[in-house]
């Protein structure tokens, strides 16, 4: 079995040896058997491997997280594979449906974690000091609680990879198979018997698991909370570059996976603890407390480089170590791209429908009297247009001065002029093109981010429960403040705090999201006060009202990130009401589809891919 160990991880040694920002320069790179694991820079190499695995990852992530969302569509010239995961209509051999990848990263993290095991046993003691080999068995673990649960988000089901599946051609027989699978080779090794102290040569007989939401989350938690000493070996002595501790698993992703896995399941006092050691941690640098380092203009910078005050933990693509992906070819309308994916019209209406500095005179007793003193200024000007999106004709960008026009036109209703200057404007998909050109095709993918936390921590707050005199309580208020100002770092107020909104210049009391008794209603294209919504006594109305907002601000801050269709997902689970999901992505369909998406995904069994067929 130690052959077949060796043989899948060299091959993935070779597939990412170009790549010098991971690898020691001066490394013999073509490790043979014998040889393999001597030492700390074989270790290190099969390391990165890996995480070439996971590039190979981040199309179908994006696919399955984003396309069948609200906030992307589908342009004619899309591939037959995107046209499935659009409608809702996946074949077994389209591409992004595949769990090939998915399987070659549980599969190589298996072998891993199997051979620090035997080579390195002190990562299994606890008391034992922590080593880089401690940190790179974290690595492992992480990748592979990782891999499990995107698996069981996109089919429902995953079937359980035994750690004696040591290539993908057993994994696809024994997931195949009937129910039973003999694993006809299996070799077990003394520790320092690679050839022929041969301890045990037996077939086993391995009874195919399948593993839902529950059984993923529960027991790849539990490793990762029990068996993990560290996480993250620090090659900065290296490389000398500071980049890299976020390029790789590490303890503040690993808390973060957490958070996102107890979230998941509904476990809002799990996640919470997780998700706050991000927050507030105590860091010399501010590192994930929302300031001013990506504030206003600033904000874009957050795709342009990978900084460790923003980036948890970041799938890194460089084109001159020949590691690119196709998201600039899906998303640009200019040659050779291909421009086959963009944003819908309900991603950009909500970047276009904010106003910042708005005056309103707000009569909550008599709200029908309510007022505008001054509308303010339409649109979310640093994350969305040439940030998140782009309006282009013929391959050429909007101009400021038009872009500006078309709002004024429009907030004095003169539709037919703003239609003018939009006429033949496609949108593209910009957040995967800033400071590239045009062959670059290496933007990163970032898994989780400092915003994300936040966001998610304020949905949270949104819940969570908890007594206070007597009395059951949740902390809305926790929840605006996290999204608006920042000022739930009560902690340490002495460290600037802006929050989700106020760091790109919205969250005051006139910009800011809200919830209360009576919430007024604006037109979204002159803020014009057009109604009131009374939510008065409906506590449950006042949640979902508030965990709407909160969701219209992902939509703004973490669009095409790829975690949108399971955030809706998860509400709709979290009401019981899977109509909530239904017309959010039917929504963005032609209206002579929209009613058959929607029955469609009024049933939840549509919303995973039914791969596995017992």
């Amino acid at each position: 079995m130690r052959g077949k160990i060796i043989g899948f991880l060299v091959l993935s040694v070779i597939l990412v040896s170009s790549c010098e920002k991971f690898l020691n320069p001066v490394q013999e790179l073509n490790i043979t058997e014998e040889r393999l694991f001597d030492d700390w820079y074989e270790y290190r190499s099969v390391e990165m491997g890996m995480y070439g695995l996971q590039q190979k990852l981040v199309e179908q992530l994006f696919m399955l997280g984003e396309l069948r969302g609200d906030l992307v569509s589908i342009t004619p010239t899309a591939t037959a594979d995107m046209v499935e995961i659009y409608a809702f209509s996946v074949s077994r051999t389209n591409e992004y449906a595949s769990p090939v990848n998915l399987f070659k990263l549980i599969s190589a993290s298996n072998n891993f974690i199997k051979i620090l095991q035997d080579e390195h046993p002190e990562v299994l003691d606890p008391d034992n000091p922590v080593s880089n080999y401690d940190k790179l068995y974290g690595e492992a673990l992480c990748m592979r609680a990782w891999a499990y649960f995107n698996a069981v988000r996109i089919y429902g089901k995953v079937p359980f990879i035994h750690e004696s599946l040591a290539t993908y051609d057993e994994i696809e027989q024994y997931v195949n198979s009937s129910g039973t699978y003999i694993d006809s080779v299996y070799i077990s090794f003394s520790r320092d018997g690679y050839y022929n102290d041969t301890i045990l040569n037996k077939p086993i007989e391995l009874e195919k698991q399948y593993y839902d939401l529950e059984m993923v989350v529960d027991v790849f938690s539990n490793q990762l909370e029990n068996d993990v000493k560290a996480v993250g070996v620090n090659h900065y002595i290296d490389n000398n570059d500071i980049s890299w501790e976020v390029t790789i698993w590490n303890e503040w992703a690993r808390h973060a996976l957490l958070g996102q896995m107890y979230l998941t399941q509904g476990d809002l006092v799990k996640a919470a603890d997780h998700y706050e050691a991000i927050m507030y941690n105590a860091s010399e640098n501010r590192r994930y407390h929302l300031d001013n380092s990506f504030g206003m203009s600033n904000w874009h910078n957050i795709f342009t480089n990978i900084d460790s005050r923003e980036h948890i933990y970041t799938i890194w693509f460089n084109k001159t170590n020949f590691q690119q992906n196709q998201f600039q070819s899906f998303f640009e309308t200019w040659s050779p791209h291909n421009y086959m994916l963009k944003p819908s019209y309900q991603a950009v209406f909500n970047w276009e429908a904010t106003w910042r500095y708005q005056i309103l005179s707000e009569d909550l007793v008599h709200p029908e009297k309510s007022k505008m003193i001054f509308v303010g200024y339409p649109t979310d000007f640093h994350r969305g247009m040439g940030r998140s999106y782009l309006y282009v004709r013929n391959g050429v960008p909007i101009s400021e001065d038009d872009y500006v026009n078309m709002f004024q036109l429009r907030a004095k209703e003169d539709d037919r002029s703003s239609r003018a200057i939009m006429e033949g404007m496609d949108t593209v998909i910009f957040k995967y093109s800033i400071g590239r050109t045009l062959f670059d095709q290496d933007a990163s993918y970032i898994i989780y981010r400092a915003a994300g936390i936040h966001l998610n921590m304020a949905e949270i707050y949104t819940y969570w429960a908890f007594e206070q005199n007597n009395l059951i309580s949740t902390n809305t208020g926790e929840a605006i403040k996290i999204v608006n100002n920042g000022s739930n770092y009560t902690i340490n107020p002495n460290r600037e705090q802006l929050g989700i909104r106020g760091r790109i210049g919205l969250g005051r009391d006139s910009d800011g999201i809200g919830v209360g008794n009576i919430n007024l209603i604006h037109d979204p294209f002159t803020n014009e006060i057009t109604g009131y919504l009374d939510l008065t006594g409906n506590f449950l109305g006042k949640q979902h009202y508030l965990e709407e907002r909160i969701l219209e601000e992902k939509s703004r801050e973490l669009a095409f990130e790829g975690e949108r269709f399971y955030d809706l997902m998860r509400i709709a689970k979290r009401r019981n009401d899977p109509s909530f999901l239904a017309k959010m992505v039917s929504q963005k369909f032609p209206v002579s589809q929209r009613d058959h998406i929607y029955n469609l995904l009024l049933d939840e069994s549509n919303w995973y891919i039914d791969y596995f067929d017992e």
